[in-house]
């Protein structure tokens, strides 16, 4: 279950105080459902009961997160089935429910944006053409909403490629690169969560997953993401500088291999 939702991004999950209780009413509108829903998903036991207080049923902040963890899976294309399996395996606890969010928050700070498509050529400083914006959403760049309008779920993404547009770097050339780009940036992302899984939190899984154990990994989700960061920026541009390096001796005929060694 956790390699599974290591690839879920989304947004962050609904607060709720920890002493706050909600009708189902209140539990709907909080986490954006109808109650005809709430009622079906309590139904098939992806949330636990509530309190029951006369005839009124109370619901708190595990029944919160639960639900927007549930919103999450099926946008994310799981189906009802897939997501009711891994629910079962969600342990308890308002630390566990935090872990898990941890997994399905999405780790840029940038918030997907919406503009249309003429903004879109204006921004990059280029005439307006549909073949541009078609090979923007087959990479995922870009999707389609409705009147021309488009989502950019990673705006940082985009900025950083309007930039290199803007440097002379060709589109085609771009469009060219960001598959490998992309190839490369799941590569490293596989190398540390499987770094994670195979170490903490197996030996968490091994140890029968302990109550006590839920803060310590979920310190460890906080803080992987940044350092990982901080190893791949540093260990890259050592290797850009010495790419460059090389390229610039090729290109001046001279021979990289007398290059000074940088170790």
């Amino acid at each position: 279950m956790l390699h599974t939702l290591c690839n879920v991004s989304s947004g962050r999950l609904s607060r709720v105080e920890p002493d706050e209780e909600l009708t189902v009413d209140q539990l709907a509108a909080k986490v954006g459902m109808t109650v005809r829903n709430v009622r079906a998903y309590a139904g098939r036991g992806l949330i636990p009961p509530p309190r029951l207080a006369g005839r009124t049923g109370y619901y708190g902040q595990d029944h919160v997160a639960r639900l927007t963890l549930v919103q999450e899976l099926l946008g994310k294309g799981y189906t009802l089935a897939a997501v009711e399996r891994m629910m079962s395996e969600l342990p308890d606890g308002a630390m566990a429910l935090g872990v898990f969010e941890t997994l399905v928050n999405p780790w840029t700070p940038s918030e997907p944006e919406e503009l249309d498509e003429l903004q879109l050529a204006e921004r990059a400083g280029i005439p307006h053409d549909p073949a541009i914006i078609a090979k923007l959403v087959e990479l995922g760049i870009a999707e389609r909403l409705d009147n021309d309008r488009l989502r950019i779920p990673n705006p940082d993404l985009l900025r950083t490629g309007l930039e290199v547009i803007k440097l002379g770097v060709p589109l085609d050339a771009i469009f060219a690169m960001l598959p490998k780009l992309f190839a490369q940036a799941d590569a490293v992302a596989k190398t540390y969560v499987e770094l994670f899984r195979s170490t903490v939190w197996r030996q968490f899984a091994d140890a029968g997953l302990p109550a006590d154990g839920w803060p310590e990994i979920q310190r460890t989700l906080e803080n992987i993401i940044p350092l990982a960061g901080q190893a791949l920026v540093a260990a890259f541009r050592e290797a850009m500088a010495r790419e460059i390096e090389i390229v610039a001796y090729e290109e001046l005929g001279l021979d990289p291999t007398t290059l000074p060694s940088t170790g």
